[in-house]
């Protein structure tokens, strides 16, 4: 045993001799060239694994972005979720219409709540909606709505309520010089102003032009060159306000024509119904009239 062991331990200790010469005779730009290419080999692994996991990393970052926004069917579907009474036809089909185009300013990269932009909101609502059978039910389509959006309904009609409050109070120049004074909306309207000056971080919308508009008729400064000057000061174009107030203005008309029309409708068929209803009571008596001096016989 003792042999076997000596001999053992003898022949391993050769062995690594052997090894230990033929490695030391081994040139050192080739064991240089090795770890290199092990080195590069591993690099590359890894690499590999790093742009994989960046891959991965990109995949989920867009397929977040993209479950975070919901689409326009789902927006539509949560309101009629949460208001699932039926509107009249006249309302709904300019409200579905409404949905959408505010879903695509909503959800805008460059999309940021203002005051200004809720007022445009309200006061297209309330134009709307004038003549809604029911109060409450009108309230609460409101709701619906702005909660589909995913948006407090309790802050667009308070900031609307105090920028409308403010705007009685002042006259063409003190809304002209927003800039050079201090208070709440003063505030908002200079955030506005820096934000639409600097280039791709504000983004315009056909409600924010009709909100803007909406100060200006409570002040009684409707007059072109004072739009002109309060345009300049927040550093907004002008000739889109134009252009959106038109719109608005061709909505409103149209809308009231078809109330009109609605109207006209209501009454007409209102009318009819109580011929009918007439036409019944009377043939009613005549019947029991008839079946009474049968009876007398």
């Amino acid at each position: 045993m003792a042999a076997i062991s000596s001999l053992s331990f003898t022949a391993l200790g050769q062995v690594s001799g052997r090894k230990r010469l033929v490695s030391s005779a081994r040139p050192f730009s080739s064991t240089f060239d090795g770890f290199r290419f092990r080195k590069k080999i591993f690099s590359v692994s890894i690499g590999t694994k790093t742009q994989n996991l960046n891959s991965r990393m990109a995949i989920i970052q867009c397929m977040s972005s993209v479950t975070e926004v919901p689409t326009v069917c789902e927006t539509k579907s949560n309101f009629l979720k949460a208001y699932k009474r039926p509107i009249p036809s006249i309302y709904n089909t300019v409200l579905q219409e409404l949905i959408v185009q505010q879903h695509l300013m909503r959800y805008k990269r460059t999309y940021q709540y203002d005051a200004v932009f809720a007022l445009g909101f309200v006061t297209v609502y309330d134009k709307l909606m004038e003549g809604y059978p029911n109060d409450e039910d009108r309230e609460a389509i409101f709701r619906a709505y702005i909660q589909a959006l995913k948006e407090d309904p309790e802050q667009y009609r308070n900031d609307a309520q105090k920028l409308e409050d403010w705007a009685r109070t002042q006259s063409a120049s003190l809304l002209i010089e927003f800039a050079s004074r201090e208070g709440e909306v003063e505030g908002i309207l200079k955030d506005v102003s820096e934000r639409a000056g600097d280039s791709g971080s504000f983004s315009y919308s056909r409600f924010f032009a009709i909100g803007l508009f909406r100060l200006l008729e409570l002040a009684n400064a409707t007059e072109p060159t004072v739009l002109e000057k309060l345009c300049a000061a927040l550093n907004i174009n002008k000739r889109s306000i134009d252009r959106d107030l038109d719109v608005y203005r061709n909505l409103l008309s149209k809308l009231v024509q078809a109330k009109e029309l609605l109207k006209e409708y209501v009454d007409r068929e209102k009318k009819k119904r109580e011929e009918r209803a007439d036409q019944r009571a009377n043939e009613a008596i005549t019947k029991c009239i008839g079946e009474f001096q049968y009876a007398g016989q």
